[in-house]
């Protein structure tokens, strides 16, 4: 895979796109979602869906609760850093929301690539949840089998009131994650727009007759570089703080609500 292609989130049009099969009307091919953001995307995806499976089941897998929570944390480190120093779309200044933006879309004016202005709503929203739920989960104790890597260093009665804010905002996360893929499945059956291909491949069509996007900044091999060991080491920190046994705790404080 080329350098532009990692690092950039659209490039030059796909010298072979009109001629592939499958592409019709001399259909023109751009690169829109960079490698480093579809990588973050999927993987994401599967340590949020692990962390609500094996939070679920309780228990032994509490454990692995624990180890997608700390994977999560990663992520989440890594897009931050991305949102600032990679390629255009990653760029959280190139799609934050605004109202004007929000009007013209609902009126069917807006005319962008990348995010539409709800769509960066529902990002924003649900970056934001998970590092909340992150956070409580990080310092919370559940009083049977499992207490988070930084649960020592707060007392008991916070640790309770962390993990009750943990399980009150997983209910908010299932709300979002739902909007989330019944918005996705509208635009894919309804609208017909082509939403999961190129969050695989990055790549977009762009019909006929309509002018290509101009040449973007790439993000650099030293911004990802530092984007990903900024999140290596905040899990290792994470992993070295070390999770303390809640056998061991004692517990002199009730279970404090969750508000």
């Amino acid at each position: 895979m080329s350098s532009p292609e990692l690092l950039s989130d659209f490039g030059a049009v796909d010298a072979g796109a009109a001629a592939a099969p499958g592409v019709r009307g001399g259909t023109r091919r751009f690169l829109l979602w960079d490698l480093p953001l579809r990588v973050f995307h999927w993987s994401l995806a599967a340590s949020v869906t692990t962390a609500i499976v094996t939070g679920e089941l309780g228990g032994s897998w509490m454990a692995w609760h624990g180890r997608a929570g700390l994977a999560v944390v990663g992520l989440l480190v890594f897009r931050a850093v991305w949102g600032v120093v990679g390629s255009t779309t990653s760029r959280f200044a190139q799609f934050a929301p605004s109202p004007a933006g929000v009007v013209a879309y609902l009126r069917g004016r807006w005319r962008g690539i990348g995010h539409n202005p709800l769509g960066a709503l529902s990002v924003f929203a649900l970056l934001g949840l998970l590092s909340l739920q992150a956070a409580t989960g990080l310092f919370g104790n559940d009083d049977i089998a499992f207490a988070g890597p930084l649960n020592h260093l707060v007392a008991d009665s916070a640790g309770l009131r962390a993990t009750g804010w943990h399980r009150l905002l997983a209910d908010g996360l299932f709300v979002l994650l739902a909007l989330h893929l019944l918005a996705v499945a509208f635009h894919v059956i309804v609208k017909r727009h082509r939403l999961i291909r190129p969050m695989i491949t990055g790549r977009q069509d762009a019909p006929a007759g309509k002018p290509m996007p101009s040449a973007p900044r790439a993000g650099s091999a030293f911004g990802l570089l530092v984007a990903v060991a900024l999140a290596a080491a905040g899990v290792l920190a994470l992993l070295g703080a070390g999770e303390t046994p809640v056998a061991a705790k004692t517990h002199t404080a009730a279970p404090a609500p969750a508000w």
